[in-house]
């Protein structure tokens, strides 16, 4: 286990990676990026991961080693944690993890359910599938094969529905005997400074908004032209980043650059109100709550 480690999290926009690179050069620690979306290529400004001058500055790892056209899950992070730890990485230096994905620090700390490999060809099906007959249609397949697992889930909630019937054909198991099976915490938690960001709203939004317009000015543009040349799935997780559908818009004259901030903005404050709930309602007495990560 992972001993002195820095956990930093928060809602988008809140001042994390700041933070992280200041405990990180006091600590000499390794910043770790704890973000679902910052693990992907090609989207570098918009995702807001850490540019040239702080990556020279301190280590920084798991950013943008991802290409958008890949699915990407907690697992694959962790795993991809479990091996900085197994090369050294962290010999002698505190982790410093830093982002906004609630799942990656419950695994963290909680450890992660052993889920099968699901073979493509399996997953591909059952994306078709969802698309061609909708998330109800699935649900009624669920509750027939799997009726525990379908009654705690909502009818419209496909991407669940459909992660439950892909374990269970790729397996023959329901995925909640898999998620009974809980792994190993790799940070320790007692040595671990923890973190948690919750600033206030209007500032939060004033920071949204100056911080959009900064991206399309350096280049966030031309990434989601680069992003939309590829031709992926819609439903790729790295399409689904905030501000590529915006920006899309804008790029196709579907908006101005105005609206396409405005809706990004939106868009950007609704994610970041849901990642606070989920810190929130899922960290305990042992995390340090702070407004202003400037101040701490």
């Amino acid at each position: 286990m992972l001993k002195n480690a820095i956990l930093i999290a928060g809602p988008t926009a809140s001042g994390k990676s700041a933070l992280a690179l200041r405990l990180a050069r006091e600590a000499g620690g390794v910043i770790v990026n704890t973000d679902s979306m910052q693990v992907y290529s090609v989207l570098d400004r918009l995702t807001a991961r850490p540019q040239a001058a702080d990556l020279a500055s301190v280590p920084h790892r798991l950013y943008g080693h991802v290409h958008p056209s890949q699915d990407y899950s907690t697992g694959h992070w962790l795993r991809d944690v479990q091996a900085l730890v197994a090369e050294g990485a962290f010999d002698g230096r505190p982790a410093v993890f830093c982002g906004g994905t609630g799942l990656y620090f419950k695994a963290l700390l909680d450890g992660l359910s052993k889920m099968p490999d699901v073979p493509a060809e399996i997953r591909t099906r059952w994306r078709k599938r969802l698309a061609e007959q909708g998330p109800e249609e699935l649900h009624d397949l669920l509750s027939r094969d799997d009726p525990a697992v379908a009654a705690k889930l909502k009818p419209a909630d496909g991407q669940r529905i459909l992660r439950a019937l892909e374990v269970l054909e790729a397996s023959g198991r329901s995925i909640v005997e898999w998620q009974d099976e809980r792994g190993e915490a790799l940070v320790d938690q007692p040595s671990a400074q923890m973190i948690v960001i919750e600033p206030d709203r209007e500032e939060l939004d004033r920071r949204i908004t100056h911080r959009f317009c900064a991206m399309l000015d350096e280049g966030g543009v031309d990434e989601v032209r680069s992003l939309l040349a590829l031709k992926l799935d819609p439903a790729k997780p790295a399409m689904k980043a905030i501000g590529v559908r915006e920006v899309a818009a804008f790029i196709n004259g579907d908006s101005t650059r105005e609206e396409a901030i405005e809706a990004a903005r939106i868009a950007t404050r609704q994610y970041a109100k849901r990642q606070a709930t989920w810190f929130r309602n899922q960290t305990g007495p042992e995390w340090q709550r702070i407004k202003d990560p400037d101040q701490f």
